[in-house]
């Protein structure tokens, strides 16, 4: 209900707004300015990479497939990819430190929505941390099972991060100068010129590089990120090019913020002491770490106008470390805090793989075909130096000395390496899209992958941890759709997908007790939708319907609590909505509404040493409505100003569904003047009702998201 009343408001008011504007909201077409429309949010005939390997566009996929392009960053102020992605249908995303890129889709999370850089799956949730959003060209998300591109994984849906690369462009820079509350700087710019000058160039070079630093809005929680892309694009012969990317990702944090306790007693709805609300109970010397490098070599050929050949080799390497102390809850009065869950840990993780596309085009019985084969190969390596341990004092909340992490009893040994794991993965891929008439195509993809798992074990040995255990597995997954133009501007489509499922989620952190007996958990889903323009093309918008079911992931037997078994089940249903509608020439409208029912159709879990049923409950972090709105209207030639909502629905933080944190609605609101026809300045308010609110709950802990806070940029590009 509350979603429904933001949503009409806001519309309302456009609408008012734009009839003061104007005194009818019957305007010609030709009074709308194509720009103005074909920059805004939703593209539907723009080229999509995550839909297919097809090259098709987002009308032409029978899918629910989005884009959040390079424009639409910048036009809505996003800092990084998590703010990129909550602007996208159905999406609630946040990034505590010990979920890395936290991500609820569809009545998914973590491990279960495939995130993806560049489409290279790196199977490792912790590895997709928010990157800042100037090295991203655009975020690419497709709804529901997606194994069938991706690999294992995706049964709730898929997203890509695309970074920019060097174009044919002879010459662009551009650049940012921000600042904000609690000291937040933003320090960026890009370069993109042909080497050798002229129309003879063969050459192109892009340079990227963004600084970013502030002090947190809770307590002593201090953080610097450095982002650097560079890229080469070489034109060999006409039909044949090569482009050469390196990416170096740095994040530091200090003093980690993982949650607020909540107060006891410990109700239904979780709540916080408000006047405590930006305390940190981490240790002073808490930390996290994250040094990322990338380079890919890409070769693409095209041997004739119906056939192309691209071929990516990619190496991934990153090293994260952590040093906190993660767990916090009151006493009985609230007097003291408890502080416990010390954790020391290393991630050493490295990926070489290479991936092979051909495409090639033609006539089949007399029908137009498309095809889109080859192969992925690839070998990841990950090494873990977990030690944890106990807590330190209990600590008064008013006025309290944080202590250090060497105080805590066991941190002092230091790091100690448990286990290595190495994972190979080969798999062949087949798509087609053929043109059953001159109206429906059916479009069709199929993949196998072959998963091998080895995992050597540093630590103690015991039946439930051998000094080396293998395992592998060969999922097979596909989809099928169909659709069907109602005009050149509106279409129907019906799919069906399936999804193959890691059992430990992540095979880089797997140990013998996850994956040792069970094979993998399947996914299914239905979808129907629909993707058309109205209004003589003033508008656009997208409907979807779905259905997905997990099946056979682990649960606890339901008999004997001891024993783990693959007899899980998870149900989602749900409806999405997006779309946009320049009111005026001056006044444009954008929003996406998403709503999901998703319950445990078969979940046991052991409390208390006995085996408890959760069928029928709600997944943990999973809400049942996101939605998001924006105004953005023109006062002159020079000044724009805007407004958008955000609202999320309440999530359980257990199982049981016995706690709550409250659902919420964020208001924000910009005003930008281009000073001249290179530079611009923006002013921009975020959540202007400083709106006390959990991004996660996880526990008895509620992570808070951010406060108000204003901030200034100043954006130049010739």
């Amino acid at each position: 209900m509350t979603t429904r009343l933001v949503c009409t408001a806001l519309l309302v008011g456009a609408c008012r707004f734009a009839c003061a504007e104007d005194s009818s909201l019957e305007l010609p077409a030709d009074t709308v300015t194509a720009d103005a429309l074909s920059e805004a949010g939703l593209k539907l005939d723009q080229p999509v990479e995550t839909g297919s390997r097809l090259g098709l566009s987002v009308r032409e996929t029978p899918a629910s497939v989005s884009v959040s392009d390079r424009f639409v960053i910048e036009q809505r102020g996003a800092k990084d990819t998590q703010d990129v992605i909550n602007g996208m249908t159905g999406i609630n995303a946040s990034a505590n430190p010990g979920y890395g890129g936290f991500v609820s889709y569809r009545g998914f999370t973590q491990n279960q929505i495939t995130q993806l850089f560049n489409g290279i799956n790196l199977g490792y949730s912790s590895a997709t941390r928010p990157v800042d959003a100037w090295v991203i060209d655009r975020v690419e998300l497709i709804g529901g099972p997606s194994t069938f591109l991706y690999g294992a994984g995706a049964v709730g849906g898929s997203i890509n991060y695309i970074s920019k690369l060097a174009s044919r462009e002879e010459e662009v820079f551009d650049g940012r100068l921000s600042y904000g509350s609690y000291d937040e700087t933003e320090i960026a710019f890009g370069i993109n010129r042909a080497l050798g000058g002229g129309l003879d160039a063969r050459n192109f070079v892009r340079l990227d590089y963004s600084h970013g630093q502030g002090n947190g809005y809770i307590d002593r929680n201090e953080r610097s990120t450095d982002s650097l892309a560079i890229s080469l694009l070489s034109d060999l012969t006409p039909s044949l090019s090569h482009t050469l990317a390196f990416e170096y990702l740095e994040d530091r944090e200090d003093s980690p913020y993982w949650g607020s306790p909540i107060l006891q007693p410990v109700g239904e709805r979780m709540k916080i002491d408000e006047g405590r609300r930006f305390e940190n109970y981490n240790v002073a010397d808490g930390r996290y770490e994250q040094r990322v490098k990338w380079l890919r070599s890409i070769l693409d050929y095209r041997l004739s106008d119906a056939t192309r050949l691209q071929n990516t080799l990619y190496h991934y390497d990153a090293q994260r470390d952590y040093r906190n102390l993660e767990q916090y809850a009151y006493n009985a009065d609230n007097s003291q805090v408890l502080r416990s869950g010390a954790y020391l840990q290393r991630h050493e993780q490295s990926v070489l793989g290479n991936r092979l596309v051909l495409n090639h085009q033609h006539s089949l019985f007399g029908m137009d075909s498309q095809w889109a084969g080859g192969f992925d190969i690839s070998r990841m390596h990950q090494t873990l130096y977990p030690r944890s341990g106990g807590s330190l004092y209990p600590v008064d909340p008013e006025h309290f000395d944080p202590g250090s992490f060497l105080e805590i009893p066991g941190m002092a040994a230091g790091l100690q390496k448990q286990r290595r794991h190495v994972i190979d993965t080969q798999a062949l891929f087949l798509e087609n899209r053929l043109q059953l008439s001159e109206r429906l195509s059916l479009l069709s993809g199929l993949r196998y992958d072959h998963l091998n798992m080895e995992v050597t074990n540093y630590g103690p040995v015991s039946a439930t941890s051998p000094a080396f255990f293998e395992r592998s597995w060969e999922p097979l997954s596909g989809r099928l759709g169909l659709l069907y133009e109602l005009t050149p501007s509106a279409n129907l489509y019906a799919q069906y997908s399936t999804s193959a499922d890691l059992p430990a989620g992540s095979l880089a952190s797997a140990t013998y007790s996850n994956v040792g007996l069970f094979d993998l958990s399947k996914g299914e889903q239905w979808e129907v939708g629909s993707k058309f323009d109205f209004l003589d093309g003033r508008g656009s918008a997208t409907v979807a319907v779905y259905q997905i079911v997990r099946r056979d992931f682990a649960v606890r037997d339901s008999n004997d609590p001891n024993l783990t078994v693959q007899a899980g089940q998870q149900t989602s249903r749900g409806i999405e909505l997006a779309g946009k509608l320049q009111l005026t020439p001056r006044l444009l409208a954008e929003a996406n509404y998403a709503y999901v029912d998703a319950e445990y159709d078969e979940f046991n879990e052991a409390v208390g040493g006995v085996s408890v049923s959760r069928k029928g409950n709600t997944p943990v972090n999973v809400p049942d409505s996101v939605a998001n709105a924006w105004l953005t209207y023109e006062l002159a030639q020079a000044w724009k100003i805007g407004v958008d909502v955000r609202y999320v629905d309440s999530v359980y933080a257990d199982n049981a569904n016995t706690l709550e944190a409250p659902s919420y609605t964020l208001y924000g609101a910009f005003v930008r003047y281009q000073l001249d026809p290179h530079t611009s300045l923006t002013a921009r308010a975020r959540n202007l009702t400083d709106e006390v609110y959990a991004r996660q709950a996880y526990g008895t802990q509620y992570y808070m998201g951010a406060p108000r806070t204003f901030d200034v940029a100043l954006d130049y590009r010739f």
